[in-house]
């Protein structure tokens, strides 16, 4: 597994990743539409100050993960294809993009009922912060997970 830089040419596999309704429905995150994706990634998610990267396997563009400031916090986030599931390569590419990613404390927000996603972020060293759920006007609970001191 490689973590490289995102090209223009990796962007389509990403929005056909977020699409996915199974996915949707773990990260508790809706789809964009194409045209929406391609401008927010490549007005808001590919700013310098950001640090993304692209997961692939092989040849394969398996996902992607980053980090950005939202919020006075530095945030990481990660999405792995659906068909990639289950295969460790959350887990690795987020341990090797810790290295990558020097601040601390950084952050996750994560759905409580993906616990694949809160196990991946505890094997890395994320705790999950007390008292941090947030309910959001979907129904939706998340979590707050935290690596390194505030």
């Amino acid at each position: 597994m490689i973590l490289r830089d995102v090209t223009d040419e990796d962007l389509p596999i990403l929005f056909e990743h977020q699409r996915d309704p199974e996915a949707m429905r773990m990260a508790a995150f809706p789809s964009r539409e194409r045209d929406a994706f391609m401008t927010h990634w490549r007005t808001n998610v590919l700013r310098p100050e950001n640090v993304t990267r692209t997961i692939v396997m092989g040849r394969v563009v398996v996902g992607y993960i980053g980090s950005w400031e939202q919020d006075a916090m530095r945030l990481v986030g990660y999405w792995i294809g659906r068909e990639h599931w289950g295969k460790g390569i959350a887990t690795r590419a987020l341990s090797e993009f810790l290295e990558l990613e020097p601040a601390r404390p950084l952050h996750a927000w994560v759905a409580l009922h993906n616990l694949a996603s809160i196990r991946v972020l505890e094997k890395c060293g994320f705790h999950t912060m007390i008292n941090e759920n947030q309910h959001h006007s979907d129904g939706v609970a998340e979590v707050l997970m935290r690596l390194g001191s505030t």
